[in-house]
């Protein structure tokens, strides 16, 4: 197998990886609830558990990858996701709310961790090959929580209990790690220029936040991350106490949301290539923003069910998109899209809590007028994804052709 296709197929299999472990455990949420004898609010800190995991990955994994590459962030961050899980499931067989706490905080270190060194791998490939990589990448995320999801409605409608799941999910998430991990070269993203400036004279580089460009690109990430989280961490019980679903019907929800973000993801490459990164990036917000409404204000759970998935096609391309358009820079891609992607983890970060606060005194469907806001703000702030004007090198003017006598 060529070089180049084994590493594409080794980051997919790694990012279907988190899908399946994110998406076996959301779909028993509400089992996992009845079990911890947890409210709203109170699922809403055992959810903090993740976005706490989450930042902390974040914020570690750049001066990591600068000085030891992707790779071995990747590994650790994919077995502390295996682990994560393995303990979700303990703690809810245990009845122990603190237990899931650090199982998710588990889950969310790992998968904050491997969401950098992942995206630094796949922004590498993808200006090595020139073709856009990272929309397919996060696809393989969706297509994960669509197959995780689907097991999860089956299990759930047998009643089958959630810590046998999700041993079992563990095990194969831990074998997809022993496939793929050979694939992963050694030293993208390490920072080689840095290690010879740390070695002489002490000269401080400007932080990559100085570019307006960028603020505005990681608003926009940490509106879709918001968009996405939302309904990663809430749809089933939203469904189920918003709606009225059964939880099986909830989760079937879910799915729906997560098979419209792997549609959105897959096909996303081409329809970059035809109308670029800022375009796509506005429509999708406009979209998500749309689904939002429909599903808070939908007059029957049917029409709230359907509407669900013009969310998960709006908020399916805006992080991948974003996340390579922070990466446009050759000296310093690696660190911009690490800088980025923290921010789009803040959205993970503060949003359960945010969400649980306002859910528990506005009802889960009002709460969601928070994520709308943020998309909003997306849509404008999207401008900033354009490709970087190409600046002419200076030279001696160009020779005038002769006339023609």
């Amino acid at each position: 197998m060529p070089d180049q296709l084994r590493r594409r197929l080794s980051l997919f299999s790694l990012t279907l990886l988190v899908g399946l472990g994110m998406s076996s455990w959301i779909t028993r949420t509400p089992d996992v609830r009845d079990a911890l004898g947890a409210s709203t609010a109170g699922m809403g800190l055992v959810l903090f558990g993740l976005s706490v995991g989450s930042m902390t990955g974040v914020l570690s994994a750049g001066p990591v990858v600068r000085r030891r590459g992707a790779r071995p962030v990747i590994l650790v961050g994919s077995l502390l996701v295996v682990g994560g899980v393995v303990v979700i499931g303990l703690a809810a067989a245990a009845g122990l709310a603190a237990g899931a706490f650090a199982g998710l905080l588990l889950v969310g270190l790992g998968g904050g961790l491997g969401e950098i060194g992942l995206n630094i791998e796949g922004a590498a490939l993808e200006a090595e090959s020139g073709r856009p990589v990272l929309p397919a990448l996060h696809g393989s995320f969706s297509l994960g929580t669509v197959v995780g999801a689907l097991v999860g409605i089956a299990l759930t409608a047998l009643d089958f209990p959630v810590v046998w799941h999700l041993l079992a999910m563990a095990a194969v998430m831990a074998a997809l790690v022993a496939w793929a991990m050979p694939g992963i070269p050694a030293g993208t993203g390490r920072d080689e220029a840095g290690r010879a400036r740390a070695s002489a004279p002490r000269e401080r580089r400007p932080s990559v936040w100085r570019d307006g460009r960028l603020v505005l690109i990681g608003v926009v990430v940490l509106a879709m991350a918001f968009a996405e989280g939302a309904a990663n961490d809430w749809l089933p019980l939203l469904m189920v106490d918003g709606h009225g679903m059964s939880a099986t019907h909830g989760s079937l929800v879910y799915a729906g949301f997560a098979a419209a973000m792997t549609v959105g993801r897959f096909a996303g490459g081409p329809v970059v290539e035809r109308f670029g990164r800022a375009a796509v990036l506005s429509v999708s917000a406009v979209c998500a923003i749309a689904g939002i409404l429909a599903v808070v204000f939908a007059p029957s759970p049917v029409v709230a069910g359907v509407a669900v998935a013009l969310w998960g096609l709006g908020a399916s391309l805006g992080f991948p998109v974003a996340i390579s358009a922070a990466g446009d820079d050759p000296e310093r891609g690696a660190e911009r899209v690490s800088a980025v992607a923290t921010s789009g983890y803040l959205a993970f970060l503060v949003g359960p809590p945010l969400l649980g606060f306002l859910g528990e005194h506005l009802g889960l469907r009002l709460a969601m007028l928070a994520v709308v806001v943020l998309l909003v703000v997306a849509a404008f702030a999207a401008r900033a994804a354009a490709p970087r004007p190409r600046v002419t090198p200076p030279g001696p003017p160009a020779p005038r052709p002769a006339r023609a006598r």
